[in-house]
């Protein structure tokens, strides 16, 4: 995946438009897409900054984190559950349908911080 591109030629397009240049000539002089300059300008005037957003990262995980306890519970009284019975529990209980390898990965999260916090 690419690099976000300089902060320092986002201000300077952003300023060359606020000087009166167009955007899509400012997109040509600073040699990016005429949607990028679009964009650039419109955060810019929104929100005051061109910082490039996050990029990466889990952005799913918080729907069966928000179960956790109840899953951690649901293993705890029945310890011999499956991967594929606790994602039906889970979408019969909430209609949250998850995979088995999304159970899993819950379980190996909540696995490392039981460890990281010495137990």
């Amino acid at each position: 995946m690419a690099k976000a591109l300089s902060i320092d030629l986002r201000e300077r397009l952003v300023l060359a438009v606020d000087g009166g240049m167009t955007r899509r000539s400012a997109a040509r002089r600073y040699g990016v897409a005429a949607s990028t300059a679009i964009k650039w300008v419109d955060q810019w005037r929104r929100t005051g900054n061109v910082e490039p957003r996050p990029r990466g990262g889990d952005l799913r995980s918080e729907r069966i984190e928000a179960h956790a306890d109840e899953v951690l519970a649901l293993i705890e009284e029945t310890p011999d559950l499956t991967l594929e019975e606790v994602a039906g529990h889970l979408d019969e209980a909430h209609g949250l349908k998850v995979s088995q390898s999304t159970v899993w990965r819950l379980l190996d999260r909540q696995d490392e911080a039981t460890y990281a916090q010495g137990y």
